[in-house]
């Protein structure tokens, strides 16, 4: 109850129209309960005198008391709907918002599918719960007590049945609901595991294809598809068990009031229409109980999804902007100083260990290694995308996390390992670099990135659409576009993380060319390929973590293995070290 109370304050102002809302339900409920009195008075006294008049009369104040519930439902319902979609979209947008906030390290801790189904199947649960819950959670209790008020004001011995039929019925909803409240949970879950299983598959639906996987994916499909039918099914087996012990105990009550009632009637001590109002009180009494169980039933489902929900919100943000956050990144130096990073405090080993680096600004700096030696890591650190578990990154001669994340982050471009385009036109992309630019700042960024070359080739140049993730160029024309639009931000870092692999040699060399007319920027370069960094000021070789030599290309080659192993490997295709090292 906790996370739904706590969601309950992003009603914002719509709060105004819960409230409006819980009012004319209440205006609803009491015109409906008038109805049986009237029904009563019709024909003990209308019917018994076979007075037309005082019929007619009663039917036009039951006409009218029918009419006026039917306008506060339909008024109810408008504003309701206002509510509820206005709820979600507030928790949605609460929740978008968080998450850009996060960290990398927070992000570890959910799934993107998880994410996604908590952003929306999640919200839509709690929507309902206000669209098909909360009349009832307003009405049933209303009418109940109302209800069974008026029954013990006709007939206190007959009412009697309610203390035994009520309690009876609360009992086995109770055991209905303890036995569904977890199962929720349960199938959330599986909604998360059935949407990871869609999205991996439709992000690599090429791949799929490419080998043939097709078969393997719908099998994987159907088992998580499978779980969650089973899942759903056992739940909402059990679920439903509430609408039988209804219909047991209300029919119940009715044979008891008809059996007693017409021993009542036949002793003089009941009237018909009494008697008739009477039942009219103990279907609606019955029916607010419904009501309220199945107001229980959406509750403890929502109870799973508020408190999905609140992972999210309550999430603390692993990193932050220091009180009195300096925003002037004064040069492009950094430092490593015995740095060591692992990922999370439970991991046996680091991922970084006692680094010791330093670059002066406008240096260029190749960083060199095998697959799993913290190339990316490493550079992941400067603009403070996770923070050191030991030691300190200076930037500017200054520790980063005494620096304006937004000001640090600004300063220091990155080329992501893996390319990302969004869906629009180029230029709606190359804007991410630098939202004010114009198109002769767009053309300089892509001729310096080599883009401009199969931009100019393209009928409506940097309009054209690239569509979903940028599926209409190339892997090396998605690799030059983030290029182009990091260069925009004219940062004061550059970092290229292996963001040249999909590049021929010749265009490579082009855009290095380029790259060496900002004098002023600190250029880090991670490749796989050492011609594209043997031209850098210094070669840092990385090896489990730890740097493992520091260097120009001729000193690399001359006394450090590894480098003279990479070097005859890629250059000379395998010759011996010995030969190298004469070079």
């Amino acid at each position: 109850m906790h996370d739904l109370r706590r969601l309950a304050h992003y009603l914002g102002p719509y709060r105004k129209d819960m409230i409006i809302g819980a009012l004319l339900i209440i205006a609803e409920t009491c015109f409906e309960l008038f109805i049986p009195m009237l029904m009563a008075d019709l024909i003990d006294i209308g019917a018994v005198n076979h007075d037309i008049s005082y019929i007619l009369w009663k039917g036009v104040q039951m006409g009218a008391c029918a009419i006026l519930s039917l306008i506060t439902g339909l008024l109810y319902a408008q504003f309701a709907a206002r509510a509820a979609y206005g709820w979600g979209s507030r928790i949605r947008e609460a929740q978008y918002q968080k998450v850009q906030d996060y960290a990398f390290s927070n992000l570890d801790h959910f799934e993107t599918s998880s994410l996604v189904t908590r952003m929306t199947t999640d919200v839509t649960v709690l929507q309902n719960a206000i669209n098909g819950g909360f009349r009832p959670l307003v009405r049933g209790p209303v009418m109940l007590i109302m209800g069974v008020a008026l029954s013990f004001w006709m007939n206190p011995g007959l009412a009697l049945v309610f203390l035994v039929g009520a309690p009876v019925l609360g009992v086995i909803l109770f055991f209905i609901l303890r036995k569904i409240a977890p199962m929720y949970g349960i199938m959330q879950k599986a909604v998360d595991r059935l949407n990871n299983v869609v999205q991996e598959a439709l992000t690599a639906i090429r791949a799929v294809k490419a080998f043939v996987r097709g078969e393997y994916e719908e099998k994987k499909f159907d088992e998580v598809n499978t779980k969650l039918m089973d899942t759903t099914q056992k739940t909402f087996r059990y679920a439903v068990l509430n609408l039988p012990a209804f219909q047991l105990v209300m029919y119940t009550s009715v044979v008891l009031i008809m059996w007693f009632g017409g021993k009542m009637i036949l002793g003089g001590t009941l009237q018909v229409g009494d008697l008739t109002g009477f039942l009219s009180y103990v279907f609606q009494v019955m029916n607010s109980m419904m009501m309220i169980s199945n107001v229980f039933l959406l509750l403890t489902r929502s109870l799973a999804s508020a408190q999905r929900i609140g992972e999210v919100l309550d999430e603390d943000i692993a990193l932050s902007s220091p009180k009195g956050a300096k925003t002037d990144i004064s040069s492009g130096s950094i430092d490593f100083d015995n740095v060591s990073f692992r990922y999370n405090k439970e991991a046996d080993e680091d991922a970084l260990s006692h680094v010791d680096l330093h670059i002066k600004a406008g240096q260029t700096i190749g960083i060199l290694g095998g697959t799993g030696s913290a190339k990316t890591t490493l550079v992941q650190l400067i603009p403070r995308l996770y923070d050191v578990s030991e030691g300190m990154v200076r930037v500017g001669g200054k520790d980063v996390r005494e620096y304006d994340l937004h000001a640090l982050r600004d300063a220091v471009g990155i080329v992501l390992q893996k390319n990302v385009l969004f869906s629009g036109t180029i230029r709606d992309n190359l804007l991410w670099g630098n939202p004010d630019a114009d198109d002769e700042a767009l053309w300089a960024a892509c001729r310096a990135a080599c883009a401009d070359e199969f931009l100019e080739r393209m009928p409506k140049g940097l309009d054209t659409d690239l569509g979903q993730g940028g599926v209409n160029v190339s892997g090396g024309q998605k690799q030059r576009l983030c290029i182009a639009r990091t260069l925009l931000k004219h940062p004061k870092i550059l970092i290229f993380d292996d963001s040249t692999s999909a590049v021929d040699t010749a265009t490579e060399a082009q855009i290095r060319k380029a790259l060496a007319n900002l004098p002023e920027v600190t250029k880090i370069i991670i490749a796989q390929r050492i011609t594209s960094v043997m031209e850098t000021d210094q070669i840092v070789i990385m090896e489990d973590g730890r740097i493992h030599a520091v260097g120009t290309h001729a000193q690399l080659l001359a006394e450090d293995p590894i480098y003279q192993e990479i070097y005859d490997s890629q250059m000379k295709g395998g010759e011996m070290h010995g030969s190298s090292a004469q070079r």
